[in-house]
């Protein structure tokens, strides 16, 4: 069955709409060693070189766009200024570029014959973009037959004067295979960089899970970046077309997996971008929740202070009351010791914020109130008040609310002997 057939019986999977416009490439030709190289028209108008080392060789292809091109709801330019916010970071972070040129990054896709790990699983495609002063340009290294790795690794090394990666998930998967590859042959391609990484799949998931059923980078593209493929084959089916390339030679079907490749590279691009636009609050395009946690992205990484900015922020700026944000907030408050601070947010949620959060909101305050304000009386009021909304609200984990209520009841016992031993106490 031809490679046509194929993709047409899986049509359901293979996006299409209209036609995105790309820039033109100036073509290439091919330079080899044999003229009966299958389909050589096609790879010249692909745009792709051989790079030759030691009789063996592999496929490279650039593609290059301009700093003003569009991709989604970002210009690749700015991409430039997401680097140059960071200069002026006072925190850490892990997306933190500060201290690296825009031009030190690198955005970093493969293509596998699996999804597993391990030697079994071979990497035929290794894509790279770099973003310059005018232009985004992407390179890619392709394996034109099992067994040719030295040459592919050898031409991707041998370019590659970057300081860091960034990838989405590639921490888990993509650099690891990498690494996995190139152990077995070490000896005969250029030493592996240590590089720093921006694996941009974690900040996905921390921004966007709310309101993501799956945080894949598809999906990020169309609800979150505003980019939307044009007939683009599915990263799962690249393993079968390259197979199927390996028996037949006839790059159709490659080419598709190239561009497939190339889209998620630009993308990474883009979600740098708008990542970093979140982070550093460059633009308020976003919702409450997203700028919530992005408070709680920022805490969790140390930038208290940012963060409480944030979640200030938040609270001044919603006509209605955002409670998750306010809860943060005193919970700063909190730790710093400015207890009176906390509680004077508290007292404004417990009584109208989500049950899930009024639950938590009334034990913090019955903790003060105990421990801090001594105010026993207020803390066993606070105490019962929960024990009623505790009664009026079934928890599916019966075991895990019986503890709950264990411990709750603990506390109130508590309570009342401390405040029957104080009333006991004879009056000075």
């Amino acid at each position: 069955m031809s490679l046509k057939n194929k993709l047409s019986r899986m049509k359901k999977h293979i996006i299409r709409e209209e036609d995105a416009e790309e820039n033109k490439v100036q073509l290439s030709l091919i330079e080899q060693e044999s003229t009966d190289f299958p389909f050589i028209d096609l790879w010249k108008q692909n745009g792709s070189t051989a790079y030759y080392i030691d009789g063996d060789f592999c496929l490279v292809r650039e593609k290059r766009y301009s700093i003003d091109h569009q991709h989604g709801d970002y210009k690749f330019k700015d991409f430039i200024k997401a680097v140059d916010a960071w200069q002026d970071f006072t925190g850490e972070h892990p997306l933190s570029s500060k201290g690296l040129n825009h031009e030190e990054m690198f955005f970093f896709d493969t293509e596998t014959t699996g999804l597993g790990g391990g030697v079994g699983n071979t990497i035929f495609l290794l894509g790279h973009g770099k973003v310059t002063e005018t232009e985004v340009i992407v390179t890619q290294h392709f394996l034109p037959q099992p067994g040719s790795e030295i040459p592919l690794y050898h031409s991707f090394l041998s370019n590659v004067d970057y300081n860091t990666l960034v990838t989405y998930n590639g921490k888990a998967f993509d650099w690891p295979q990498v690494k996995t590859r190139h152990t077995l042959i070490k000896d005969h391609v250029p030493k592996l960089p240590a590089f720093g990484h921006f694996d941009l799949y974690h900040g996905s998931r921390r921004l966007f899970k709310h309101k993501l059923e799956s945080v894949k980078l598809i999906n990020v593209e169309r609800k979150i970046l505003g980019f939307n493929r044009v007939d683009d084959v599915p990263g799962f089916l690249a393993p079968m077309i390259y197979f199927d390339y390996i028996e037949r030679k006839d790059p159709e079907g490659i080419f598709k997996v190239m561009t497939h490749n190339e889209l998620d590279i630009l993308s990474l691009i883009t979600l740098y971008t708008h990542l970093t636009f979140q982070l550093l609050n460059v633009h308020k395009q976003s919702t409450g929740h997203e700028r919530f946690e992005v408070g709680r992205w920022l805490e969790y990484t140390g930038n208290r202070e940012i963060a409480k900015e944030r979640y200030q922020e938040i609270i001044n700026e919603n006509d209605r009351p955002n409670y998750e944000a306010m809860h943060h907030l005193a919970l700063q408050y909190k730790k710093e010791k400015e207890e009176s601070r906390a509680v004077e947010l508290w007292e404004k949620m417990w009584k109208e914020a989500p049950i899930s959060i009024r639950k938590v909101v009334l034990l913090e305050l019955a903790k003060v109130y105990e421990h801090k304000t001594k105010n026993l009386n207020l803390a066993l009021k606070r105490c019962e008040q929960l024990e009623s909304l505790m009664h009026e609200t079934k928890d599916r984990n019966r075991k895990q609310h019986e503890i709950y209520m264990g411990k709750l009841h603990h506390r109130m016992s508590r309570l009342t002997r401390k405040i029957n031993k104080k009333a006991d106490l004879p009056s000075r």
